[in-house]
């Protein structure tokens, strides 16, 4: 799941002050009723003067591609994940891309994965050549159900791979799908796009698979503008990685113009880096306000006919989304609309259910758990920059609408 998603998540405003933010909180006291509502976007990304200060630096510098910059972010994020190695790319796609011809992807080979995600997880599958085969989805969690994982392996012996996408900050059931690709020898390639520090037993996510992929859009837990990163602990992946990205230019440190395969033009900016490296060191900060504001709504949204998130024991949510799910999904949307809340429906047409799919043979014909949650998640504002009425605005809205009808 990666890049753009839908036009309310980029119709957003970036502020470069102090006054907003994680942790933000509007008292009473500052409120003007004379003023009205203020409108509750569904996503508003936040850049700190310590970024803005940060890029001026890097512009005045004059190294804007691919510059040490670039190279200390990658070391940096790659820590933080616990992983050997970081490879940059220009956004969520490209590292996906990147990392399936890195793992060596053939052409025809078939990779499971979500059909439930943003159709990137599965677009990356089909630019590497490869056939992407959707399992359904667990229905509480919405990521790849295990048991449907093997269904699927029981029916097809042209499986090579896995590629697991964490959903609205909530890992997919990593112990379980490592499980299976081991018992099957298929490698695995987490989209982590959506999940940034989400753990699982205390562990992150990026450190379960062969490799993980990262987006920093600007609605992501945090951000580069555009932008994305590739970690693993395997050199023969970084390698073929950082090579895939700067047109198969050989990376051996010679510093001359040989290039020895195929590649693309998916290099990061050292703006993009720049950012990057401070919005990491807020990461903690942000997801923390993510969580405390989905606790919020936890419960005070308890009692209502509707499904809230779910956190399954020893995993760790960072709510990249707060999903909630309920028959009355449309004209719930329409009731917080009204009242100026944002929402965001992610995803109403499946993957396979795509018109860019719809000629692709490994679509299946029916995905149910899939198809129902289509139907019926709504995402409410979750961002860190919600003031407590902005947190009491959404509240309320949701508790008018189901308590009037």
């Amino acid at each position: 799941m990666t890049d753009t998603e839908t036009n309310p998540e980029t119709e957003t405003s970036i502020d470069a002050g102090t006054g907003t933010g994680a942790g933000a909180d509007t008292t009473e006291a500052e409120i003007d009723p004379e003023q009205g509502a203020t409108p509750v976007p569904i996503a508003d990304p936040e850049l700190s003067t310590d970024a803005v200060q940060r890029v001026e630096s890097i512009l005045e510098d004059g190294r804007l591609a691919d510059g040490p910059e670039v190279r200390a972010f990658e070391e940096e994020f790659a820590a933080y994940c616990g992983t050997e190695t970081g490879v940059a790319t220009a956004n969520g796609t490209t590292a996906l891309h990147a990392a399936l011809e890195a793992v060596g992807l053939e052409e025809g080979e078939a990779v499971i994965t979500s059909p439930f995600s943003f159709v990137a997880s599965a677009n990356a599958i089909r630019l590497a050549g490869g056939k992407p085969v959707f399992a359904d989805i667990d229905p509480e969690t919405y990521t790849l159900d295990p048991a449907d994982v093997e269904r699927v392996l029981d029916e097809r012996d042209d499986i090579v791979g896995i590629l697991p996408v964490h959903l609205y900050g909530l890992p997919a059931d990593m112990p379980a799908l490592c499980d299976i690709a081991e018992a099957h020898d298929l490698f695995v390639i987490e989209d982590a796009c959506q999940a940034h520090g989400a753990k699982i037993g205390g562990q992150r996510v990026g450190e379960f698979g062969d490799a993980a992929c990262f987006s920093f859009y600007p609605t992501k837990n945090m951000t580069t503008g555009e932008g994305g990163m590739i970690v693993t602990d395997r050199d023969d992946i970084a390698d073929r990685a950082a090579s895939y990205v700067n047109h198969g230019r050989d990376m051996s440190g010679t510093g001359g113009y040989d290039h020895v395969d195929l590649g693309h033009n998916y290099r990061m900016t050292s703006v993009a880096a720049a950012i990057g490296r401070v919005q990491l060191e807020r990461i903690a900060e942000f997801n923390r306000a993510r969580r405390e504001n989905a606790a919020f709504y936890d419960e005070r949204l308890a009692d209502l006919p509707l499904e809230t998130p779910t956190e399954p024991t020893g995993s760790r949510h960072v709510y990249h989304q707060y999903t909630v799910r309920t028959d009355d999904r449309d004209a719930l949307k329409e009731t917080l609309s009204e009242r100026d809340v944002g929402t965001g429906i992610y995803y109403e047409t499946p993957i396979h259910r795509q018109p860019a799919y719809e000629t692709v043979s490994t679509a299946a014909a029916s995905l149910p758990a899939a198809e129902r949650a289509g139907d019926e998640v709504l995402s409410l504002p979750v961002h860190p920059g919600l003031s407590e009425r902005d947190r009491r605005t959404v509240v309320e809205a949701v508790r008018d609408h189901f308590t009037t009808q």
